[in-house]
């Protein structure tokens, strides 16, 4: 594991872990805030931007793509080559990840995805679409299943010493 990662931007984040095996590939093309952890095996595929914002945790061999070739490939067969990447049925789009946001091992988080702050994302799901912020995320297709605060209610009743630390950043 790396502590600290260098932006395209040049800006310095001392927080940001990113295991030395994570594949980043147009790294220009990633926006990624302090304290955000990546763990082992996974690809950030950012040829049209990914976002991931403050206190993520993205799982070992998860994969963002921000394009997908699975239905040009089949409509192109022999001939998608000669295509030279402009092909009818390619998705393109961003991936945004909200603050505060856990994925879970072995997920796909497909091109225009927007995931909400304080989520998770639960192991070996498929990504597509908006969801809210505090949902948890879960299947494939992934779906809405619950929702983070019924979780963290139930924790904080616990410790309400951390209701300050969760309002900092929920409020927002």
């Amino acid at each position: 594991m790396v502590l600290g990662y260098t932006s395209a931007t040049g800006e310095y984040l001392p927080l940001a872990r990113i295991s030395n095996s994570v594949d980043i590939i147009y790294p220009q093309n990633l926006e990624i805030a302090n304290n955000v952890f990546v763990w082992h095996h996974s690809i950030l595929e950012c040829s049209n931007k990914i976002t991931i914002e403050e206190g993520c945790q993205i799982g070992a061999y998860v994969l963002l793509a921000s394009h997908s070739s699975h239905m040009a490939i089949r409509l192109y067969g022999h001939h998608y080559i000669e295509h030279n990447g402009k092909h009818l049925g390619y998705v393109k789009g961003s991936i945004k990840i909200g603050k505060f946001t856990f994925v879970g091992p072995h997920s796909v988080i497909m091109p225009g995805t927007i995931i909400g702050k304080g989520s998770i994302v639960s192991a070996y799901s498929m990504v597509k679409g908006e969801f809210p912020d505090f949902a948890i995320i879960a299947g494939n297709p992934a779906k809405v299943v619950g929702d983070t605060r019924d979780i963290d209610a139930k924790l904080l009743s616990k410790h309400p010493e951390l209701q300050n630390y969760y309002d900092e950043w929920t409020k927002d």
